[in-house]
């Protein structure tokens, strides 16, 4: 394996997620798990905790936390589940459905601007690129 690809592949990729998560900061987006969790519900459904820790591959605690802030801001509410009243169940909201349609817009509309200069070629391949590398990633880390 070529050691010098390996390293541009690496920082590339550090790069890459520190300018991320600088980018939500000053765009006023969602956390990544934030936004994850009100994805997952969007589409999937109703979840508990633990499903949700499961489906996102991110800590029980991680789940807790962001599920805590985003009822706060009234974006989820819980419910107790249907099977077992001792557990709850999450699920979106309308004012979670418009707040991560519009993180969602401010996504497109970042990406369509910092990309402005590629050609469509280009961005095909990156995207076809990521989609791979995340393809990739996923068959090598499931259990």
């Amino acid at each position: 394996m070529d050691k010098d690809a390996i390293k541009l592949i690496e920082n590339e990729i550090s790069l890459f997620i520190r300018r991320i998560v600088i980018s939500e900061k000053q765009n006023r987006m969602l956390e990544r798990s934030a936004y994850a969790l009100l994805r997952q519900l969007s589409v999937e459904g109703p979840a508990g905790v633990k499903s949700l820790s499961e489906q996102l591959d991110l800590d029980i605690s991680t789940v807790s936390r962001q599920a805590a802030a985003l009822e706060q801001k009234k974006y989820i509410d819980k419910f107790p589940n249907p099977k077992d009243g001792r557990s709850y169940f999450y699920r979106i909201t309308d004012s979670g459905i418009k707040e991560l349609d519009d993180n969602r817009q401010r996504r497109y509309e970042r990406l369509s601007d910092l990309l402005t200069e590629w050609t469509e070629d280009e961005k095909q391949t990156f995207g076809h690129l990521l989609k791979k590398y995340n393809q990739t990633v996923f068959e090598k880390t499931k259990p």
